[in-house]
């Protein structure tokens, strides 16, 4: 039978690329995971971005490194303004366990207030920007009021209750004293909870420590003047810093956080999608020094 040389070749150039796609999305699926590395002076990197909500995906995290030898130190590279008291309680006492296995460097970057300045307590050296906004030491409870809108517009709230105090928090009437007392008290055990976290990671006189924790915020460089802080750096000097405490000698290999991995054809709509935005478009100036609202 006669070959086509150029049919074979199309043929050729198709499989070959059919296997270059396969490998991207096998390398994307099944890429090397750091629990497969082998190393012995390992520094782990994991992030806590944004509010906080749940915990256990950093506790998760923490379990995975806890046993691992190899890996020395940790960077609790913190960019949050706080969340719920929950997961940042959570987070803070697994970090004390694993202060008696690992050096825990905290790594503040543009915001770590109330929650995330709450973590950033468990660990042995506490390192933030200048302009890093923290401290934030306090509780809040909010709830919207609702009752005049509801009476404008003709509607009204029925409550069928078990006992008095269940609709405590019912934005369809108005809270009494007695209930205003109630939740301040929870209030106050929360804060008290929060002042001893920080007195005790920090090494501050509880008197202190009272004394700032009223809500304020402060930048890293008023944080370091009062105790909150160890040291004013960047990441890679949270990365030096937490090599001298682990006494790891030469480069130390630094595993940073995961990123999800898009498909190929994610991969290839995005990158579309980014030309064409960018055609349309054209080149822009920007430029952003703004504190985050959510401070």
């Amino acid at each position: 039978m006669r070959r086509h040389p150029f049919l074979f070749g199309i043929l050729s150039l198709c499989f070959i690329f059919a296997v270059f796609i396969f490998a991207l999305w096998a390398l994307g699926r099944f890429g090397l995971k750091d629990g497969f590395m082998i190393g012995e002076n390992d520094i782990a990197i994991i992030e806590i971005e944004g509010p906080l909500v749940k915990s256990k995906p950093i506790i998760d995290k923490l379990l995975r490194y806890k046993n691992n030898e190899s890996i020395k130190a940790l960077i609790i590279r913190i960019n949050s303004p706080g969340g719920g008291v929950g997961p940042a309680q959570e987070i803070h006492e697994e970090l004390l366990k694993l202060k008696t296995k690992k050096k825990i460097i905290a790594s503040m970057e543009s915001v770590a207030a109330s929650g995330g300045y709450y973590i950033a307590c468990a660990a042995h050296k506490i390192i933030a920007n200048p302009g890093t906004i923290t401290g934030s030491i306090g509780v809040i409870i909010e709830f919207a009021n609702l009752e005049e809108l509801l009476g404008k517009i003709g509607l009204k709230s029925v409550v069928i209750k078990s006992g008095k105090y269940k609709d405590i928090l019912s934005p369809t009437r108005t809270m009494t004293q007695e209930e205003k007392d109630l939740l301040q008290a929870v209030i106050d055990s929360v804060h008290s909870q929060f002042i001893d976290a920080v007195a005790s990671g920090r090494k501050l006189p509880r008197e202190k420590v009272v004394q700032i924790a009223d809500g304020r915020i402060f930048s890293g460089e008023q944080a370091k003047s009062l105790g909150l802080v160890d040291e004013l750096g960047n990441l890679q000097d949270a990365i030096d810093t937490a090599a001298r405490m682990c006494g790891i000698s030469g480069e130390p290999r630094v595993l940073y956080p995961e990123k999800k991995r898009p498909s190929i054809w994610e991969f290839f709509i995005e990158e579309s999608t980014a030309r064409l935005k960018a055609l349309l478009e054209g080149e822009k100036f920007k430029i952003g020094y703004v504190m985050s609202p959510d401070v």
